[in-house]
C-alpha cells in the first residue's frame, strides 16, 4: 500500500427525510439569534420556509445568489450582513447559493448551516471559487467549511430530472478526480466508489420517476461521499479545465461538469489504470468513459458545449488559458492533445483517447 496523509474536516451532517424540521434546533445550538436565509431568486419560497422554521431568528433574506460566485452579487449581500448584524448564516438550494454563504463566511467566518437541494457536493468542501472580471479564482480554507449540513431528501423532490441527472454527474466528477489524484488515499477511495456507485444507479432511476424517493435518497447519500471526496483531496485536469470554462465564458456550473467529465476522464485514462480498474467496478462497465458518457445520455443532459453556449473559436483560447496556469494532472498536458479533447468535447462527440 502507498503511503498517504489523511486528513478528515470537522461538520456535523444531518441526513433523512423531514430532516429541515430541526433547523430551529441547530441554529441554538451555534447560538444563532440574527440569521440571514440566502437562496437564489428561484429559489425565494425556500429561503421564506427557512425564515419560518428559524423559529424567529431569520432577520433577514437575501435570495440574489447567482452561478459562479459573482463577487460583485457577494458585495451586495455584504450590506445586508452589515445592516442587519447578521450572526449566522443559512444557505438553501444548489452550488450557487451555498457558494455565497461561502464567500460571506470568508470575509466574517460567519458560522453556516447548509441545505442542498442538489446533488452538487460543495457543501462538504472547504473550497470557494469566487468570478471577477471573467477569470475564476479558487481557494481552500477552513473557514468557508460549512458547520452543519442538513440532507433532507423531500427537498429534492421538485429538482427537474434533467437538472438533477447533471448536478449528480459533477458530483461524480468530484469523486472520479479523488481516485487518481496526488494526494488521494484509501479511505478517499473507497467513499468515492461508493459515490460512484450509487449515483449511477439512482440518477436514471430518477429520470424515470423524479419522485422516486429512494433512488432521491441514494443520490443525495452519494452525492454527500462525493462532495466529501472533493473537499479532501486535490483535483485535476477536468475541474481546471470546468473552472476555466466556467470563468471565462459565464457555463453553466453543472452541465460543463457533465459534458467534460468523460473526456476528460478518456484524456487522462493511459496514466491512471488503477484509478480505472476502480471504476469499471463502480460503474458496472468494461469501458467506464463510455458508461459516463451513456449516463449523461440516459438523463438528457447536453452533450457538447456547443449546446450550453460556448462559441467553437472559444476552443482555442480555453486551451491557453489552462496551459498558462499550471495545476497538477497524471498525464501531461499537451496543447494539441487538449485541443482535440476540448474540440470533441464542444461538438458533443465520442469521447477518444488523444
Amino acid at each position: 500500500m502507498r503511503d498517504f496523509i489523511y486528513n478528515s474536516h470537522p461538520g456535523r451532517i444531518l441526513f433523512g427525510q423531514g430532516r429541515i424540521a430541526g433547523l430551529a434546533g441547530e441554529l441554538e445550538r451555534l447560538g444563532a439569534n440574527r440569521v440571514l436565509a440566502i437562496s437564489t431568486s428561484e429559489q425565494a419560497q425556500m429561503a421564506q420556509r427557512v425564515a419560518v422554521l428559524s423559529d424567529g431568528r431569520c432577520v433577514a433574506t437575501y435570495t440574489g445568489a447567482a452561478m459562479h460566485t459573482p463577487v460583485e452579487v457577494t458585495e451586495a449581500a455584504m450590506e445586508v450582513v452589515r445592516a442587519q448584524d447578521v450572526d449566522a448564516l443559512v444557505a438553501i438550494g444548489g452550488g450557487s447559493t451555498i457558494g455565497l454563504a461561502k464567500a460571506i463566511a470568508l470575509r466574517t467566518d460567519l458560522p453556516q448551516i447548509a441545505i442542498p437541494t442538489t446533488y452538487a457536493g460543495s457543501e462538504m468542501t472547504p473550497i470557494i471559487g469566487e468570478t471577477s472580471n471573467g477569470a475564476k479564482v479558487t481557494q481552500t480554507t477552513p473557514k468557508v467549511l460549512p458547520e452543519v449540513v442538513i440532507y433532507d431528501v423531500d427537498l429534492t423532490l421538485t429538482l427537474p430530472p434533467r437538472a438533477s441527472g447533471t448536478s449528480g454527474i459533477n458530483a461524480i466528477a468530484h469523486a472520479v478526480e479523488a481516485l487518481y489524484a496526488r494526494d488521494r488515499n484509501p479511505i478517499i477511495s473507497l467513499m468515492a466508489a461508493e459515490g460512484i456507485r450509487a449515483l449511477s444507479a439512482a440518477l436514471p432511476a430518477i429520470a424515470r420517476d423524479p419522485l422516486d424517493l429512494a433512488a432521491r435518497e441514494k443520490a443525495q447519500y452519494g452525492a454527500w461521499l462525493c462532495g466529501t471526496c472533493l473537499g479532501a483531496v486535490g483535483m485535476a485536469l477536468h475541474h481546471k479545465l470546468c473552472h476555466t470554462l466556467g470563468g471565462s465564458f459565464n457555463l453553466p456550473h453543472a452541465e460543463t461538469h457533465t459534458i467534460v467529465l468523460p473526456h476528460a476522464l478518456a484524456y487522462n485514462a493511459p496514466a491512471i489504470p488503477e484509478a480505472m480498474a476502480v471504476l469499471r467496478d463502480a460503474t458496472g462497465s468494461d469501458d467506464p468513459v463510455m458508461a459516463i458518457y451513456r449516463l449523461a445520455q440516459a438523463v438528457g443532459a447536453p452533450l457538447g458545449l456547443s449546446e450550453i453556449g460556448m462559441a467553437e473559436r472559444d476552443v482555442g483560447e480555453a486551451v491557453r488559458t489552462a496551459m498558462g496556469k499550471p495545476y497538477w494532472n497524471p498525464r501531461p498536458l499537451e496543447a494539441e492533445a487538449l485541443h482535440s479533447t476540448l474540440s470533441r468535447a464542444w461538438s458533443g462527440a465520442i469521447p477518444q483517447t488523444p
